[in-house]
C-alpha cells in the first residue's frame, strides 16, 4: 500500500512484515505541458528535468553526488539509471536505486533533487511525481507529487535518513533554482 506524502510529511521505510528495506528506487516523472503555436494548435516540447541523489555525512558534508554526469556512487550503493532528456514515455522518467544495506556507515542522508538542465521553469510542466519503490518486490511504497508548477527551475523532492536501526523517508517539496545540483546545494544544506 502506498503512501501519498504531502510536504514535509516523514514515513518511516519499515516494511509491512516488520523487516527492513534493502533495494530501494526513487523515481521521477513528468510531462512536458504543451505550448501554443501557430493559430492556436498545440505543440510538444521537450523539457530535460535530471534527478540527483546526494549523499551527506553527519556533519552535513557533502559525501557524493549521483546524477547524469556521475551515474553511481563511488562505493557503488546508489545507481541512476540513466538520463531522459524529454519526459516523454509513461511512469518513471527516470530512476535511481539504492542498495540500503551498502550505503557507507558514514553517509546518514540521503536527499534527491530534480531540476531542469534545459532551463524552463515548473509551470511548463505537469504531471510531475517522485516515488519510493521497494524493488525486492516491485511495490510503490510512498509518492509525492510534485505540484504548484511556477518560476523555479529546480525542486528539492525529498530524503532518505538514517532512523535508528532503518530509514525513513522525509517529502520536503521545495522550490529552487539551478540547472544542476551543484547550484542547489545551498538552498539543500537548509534541510539537513
Amino acid at each position: 500500500m502506498s503512501v501519498s506524502l504531502q510536504k514535509g510529511q516523514r514515513v518511516s521505510l519499515t516494511k509491512s512484515d516488520g523487516g527492513t528495506l534493502t533495494r530501494v528506487r526513487m523515481g521521477l516523472g513528468w510531462d512536458a505541458v504543451a505550448k501554443k503555436g501557430l493559430f492556436g494548435k498545440a505543440r510538444a516540447q521537450s523539457i530535460d528535468l535530471d534527478a540527483s541523489c546526494l549523499l551527506f555525512g553527519l556533519d552535513g558534508s557533502l559525501v557524493d553526488a549521483v546524477w547524469f554526469s556521475q551515474l553511481q556512487s563511488t562505493d557503488g550503493s546508489v545507481l541512476h539509471t540513466g538520463d531522459n532528456l524529454t519526459g516523454a514515455g509513461e511512469g518513471d522518467d527516470e530512476s535511481i536505486k539504492v542498495e540500503l544495506p551498502a550505503v557507507p556507515a558514514s553517509v546518514t542522508q540521503l536527499v534527491f533533487t530534480v531540476n531542469s538542465f534545459t532551463g524552463q521553469d515548473f509551470s511548463q510542466i505537469e504531471n510531475a511525481f517522485c516515488r519510493l519503490v521497494d524493488e525486492t518486490t516491485g511495490q510503490e511504497l510512498a509518492r509525492y507529487d510534485l505540484s504548484g508548477g511556477g518560476p523555479h527551475t529546480a525542486q528539492i523532492m525529498a530524503k532518505v535518513s538514517r532512523d535508528g536501526q532503518g530509514w525513513s523517508m522525509t517529502a520536503i517539496g521545495v522550490p529552487a533554482s539551478g540547472k544542476t545540483f551543484k547550484q542547489m546545494l545551498p538552498a539543500v544544506a537548509s534541510h539537513l
